[in-house]
């Protein structure tokens, strides 16, 4: 018989009603394993990037900008997973490092294009074996057949829940 998420969390050896507080209840919440395996990558690529002294996210947000020259600061935010405010402030620190350059769009001048510059692209290329090495620490664990599921179910659970991904929907 299949048990509920509420019923792993009272052990066998427990009385109805007390907290079973060991890791392995923690363990069994898929929440709880997506957190740690998230900090898990993030220290792999922080340990890669560091040379650098490139963030995770600043990563992620030079190579979306790299990929789609011009886009807008709002778009940026959307497609990687950032508040306003966050997509703001990594944007100002990459603009001052001189990997992106910001200018105001042609028919809006309240908002902000975005376009990596020649050191930006620089640091992408030297930085990029880094993630990919990352990637691979990550995924070594698993058999080929094992990555490439857990990469298909991962897919799927986002595809799934795109109204969930929204920065600003937990306020």
């Amino acid at each position: 018989m299949k048990s509920t998420m509420a019923e792993s969390d009272i052990s066998s050896s427990q009385s109805p009603g007390e907290i079973d507080h060991s890791f392995s209840r923690l363990a069994s919440r898929p929440g709880f394993l997506i957190r740690r395996l998230h900090q898990i990558n993030y220290a792999m690529l922080f340990e890669e990037f560091q040379s650098r002294k490139v963030t995770p996210i600043q990563y992620g947000v030079l190579s979306i900008v790299e990929t789609q020259p011009s886009l807008d600061q709002t778009s940026l935010g959307k497609e990687i997973g950032l508040d306003r405010t966050t997509t703001a402030d990594v944007v100002k620190r990459l603009v001052e490092r001189g990997l992106l350059r910001r200018e105001h769009h042609p028919d809006d001048k309240r908002m902000w294009q975005l376009f990596i510059t020649q050191e930006g692209s620089e640091v992408i290329a030297t930085l990029r074996d880094g993630m990919a090495r990352a990637q691979e620490r990550l995924l070594s664990p698993l058999r080929p057949a094992e990555q490439a599921m857990l990469m298909d179910l991962m897919t799927r659970l986002v595809e799934a829940n795109p109204h969930y991904g929204s920065p600003m929907r937990a306020f």
